[in-house]
């Protein structure tokens, strides 16, 4: 499952601890605000299951999500991850593996200096093309695992610790031109662990033709230094229900790219009729190798897949996902099957008082 590329660390239940205790403070500290500075918890849980080679796992995933403004011009976020993995023992042998993983994915804080800059300032999500900032969550993506190439550009690890500034740095009714430039250090532990390394993304949004394009670069500056460059587009037409989203990367050892379509059928009755929650998709994906080096998560040897699904939008928030790929390589061909279930919620962490 490539979504789940996190390690399991023998101290992972104390990180999770100093997280919470983190996050207990900075509530402590919100508590004092207005009705405005209400923290809220939001995020997701899943039950996703993946079938390969005949053998079933099976991942039961909470992502939860605080965000707690500290006054007018900051803003704490956090994410934790809380998955289990049950898998065949293999071998002839009945039963399952068992695996788990607690911990944050990011601890940030944001200084919303104006409306041109924000300054972050923590353990943060590396800003390279889209995946891994927007799509990554399990209650957003369309399909549950990540494209192949998603390692791509993310400093081995997805998560860097310093500092960070984005914003736009111009915004029309026509036009708005975005950027992210981050600077991380070097942390071998199992809490906030990161890579040293540098780089940044510049992007272009036309709201009238919901266009978004991108470009993004980064450099590992530990160990062997290594450049990655991404490319990402994203169309989404207006009142049309249709999305096209696409990205490309290219790291010193491989590259590759992925197209993935979907479409909500709101033509028949709109977005909440019976037929309208229904969502099919679309996913191609190429990866090439440059070296047969073992160090960017990519497949070893050239590799297609083309995946296709039916996403089912309940309501409350809960979305049930199916799909089959089939991957071609050199190294063997296979099929993936994949079901779940996902469901998104919100809620504030105390009832704000009326200002």
């Amino acid at each position: 499952m490539q979504r789940l590329t996190m390690e399991i660390a023998p101290r992972a239940s104390a990180h999770a601890m100093r997280c919470f205790s983190c996050a207990l403070v900075v509530l402590l500290l919100a508590h004092h605000g207005s009705a405005q500075n209400t923290p809220l918890i939001s995020g997701g849980g899943a039950f996703f299951t993946s079938t390969n080679g005949g053998n079933t796992n099976y991942y039961p995933i909470t992502e939860p999500v605080l965000a707690a403004p500290l006054g007018q011009h900051i803003l704490v976020e956090s994410r934790a991850a809380l998955i289990e993995t049950f898998s065949p023992m293999g071998g002839s042998r009945p039963g399952y593996n068992h695996s788990h993983f607690i911990g944050e994915t990011y601890l940030q804080s944001d200084f919303l200096v104006s409306p041109r800059l924000t300054i972050v300032a923590g353990h943060y999500l590396i800003p390279f093309d889209t995946y891994n900032e927007r799509l990554s969550p399990p209650w957003i993506g369309n399909f549950q695992d990540g494209p192949l190439i998603s390692p791509l550009g993310l400093l081995q690890g997805g998560s860097g610790l310093g500092g960070m500034l984005r914003g736009n740095a111009f915004a029309s009714n026509k036009y708005s031109i975005g950027y992210a430039y981050f600077y991380s250090t070097r942390r071998n532990a199992d809490q906030f662990a990161a890579h040293r390394g540098t780089g940044g993304r510049a992007s272009l949004y036309l709201p009238g033709q919901g266009l978004e394009l991108g470009l993004s670069y980064d450099r590992l500056l530990q160990g062997t230094h290594e450049n990655f460059y991404g490319g990402y587009g994203w169309w989404t037409p207006p009142d049309t229900g249709l999305r096209v989203r696409s990205e490309f990367a290219r790291g010193h050892h491989a590259q590759g790219g992925w197209l993935e379509v979907d479409y909500r059928l709101k033509a028949f009755g709109g977005y909440e009729s019976a037929i309208g929650r229904i969502e099919p998709l679309f996913r191609m994906q190429q990866t090439f190798r440059r070296d047969t080096i073992v160090s960017d998560g990519l497949p070893l040897v050239n590799t297609q897949r083309a995946d296709f699904g039916i996403d089912y939008h309940l309501p409350h928030s809960i979305r049930i996902l199916s799909s089959y790929a089939r991957q071609f390589s050199s190294a063997g061909n296979r099929n993936i099957w994949e079901t779940g279930i996902a469901y998104r919620f919100l809620f504030p962490v105390w009832k704000g008082n009326e200002p």
